[in-house]
């Protein structure tokens, strides 16, 4: 089957900028201009409360899911969950400035790959638990899930993805490594 038409569905479902749309609808606010500037959910839950960062959590890994669904499975659907996560990294209606992609990509891989990503989700809770870094546990979760992928038996095309995925999350997440090594990064209920 022809990638690109998976890969464009992918990236519209991706690039629906929810986190931006949902706290303007409900505060009139620009998610852009608060907080970190980010348009992801964590962005969402330091300045406008836990209820809307949860509900915006859900639609993005909505988004990734359903873009997964749409396709069936196969590497088409790999292909257009990769893409979906680019496009909520990359949102063409916000100049390209999105989310870090998290939560899209588990909604992506929670579909593709189901138990890869319960255990990578089981470490990032305990990761943030223990540090209350919500970025550690983004980017342990991230790196863990293709190491595990390429272990268990499954799809090829999903566990490039996974690692491709991986790739851009922690590209994304260059600036609060750096906040990490520095120790001025936020933690969580700060």
């Amino acid at each position: 089957m022809d990638l690109l038409p998976a890969i464009l569905i992918g990236y519209a479902i991706g690039s629906l900028p929810i986190g931006y749309l949902v706290t303007q609808v409900a505060s009139g606010v620009d998610l852009r201009q608060v907080g970190s500037g980010n348009v992801g959910a964590t962005n969402v839950y330091r300045t406008r409360g836990l209820r809307l960062g949860m509900a915006v959590m859900a639609a993005d890994m909505a988004k990734g899911a359903g873009a997964v669904l749409m396709l069936g499975g196969g590497s088409a659907a790999a292909a257009a969950g990769v893409a979906a996560v680019v496009g909520h990294v990359y949102p063409v209606w916000l100049g390209f400035k999105g989310g870090k992609g998290v939560a899209t990509a588990s909604g992506v891989f929670g579909v593709l790959a189901p138990w890869p990503t319960l255990i990578a989700a089981a470490a990032f809770g305990l990761t943030v638990a223990r540090t209350r870094f919500v970025s550690l546990g983004s980017m342990v979760a991230t790196v863990l899930l293709p190491v595990i992928g390429w272990s268990m038996p499954g799809l090829q095309s999903v566990n490039i993805g996974a690692t491709l995925v991986a790739a851009l999350i922690l590209f994304r997440h260059r600036g609060n490594i750096a906040r990490l090594r520095s120790r001025t990064e936020r933690a969580l209920g700060t």
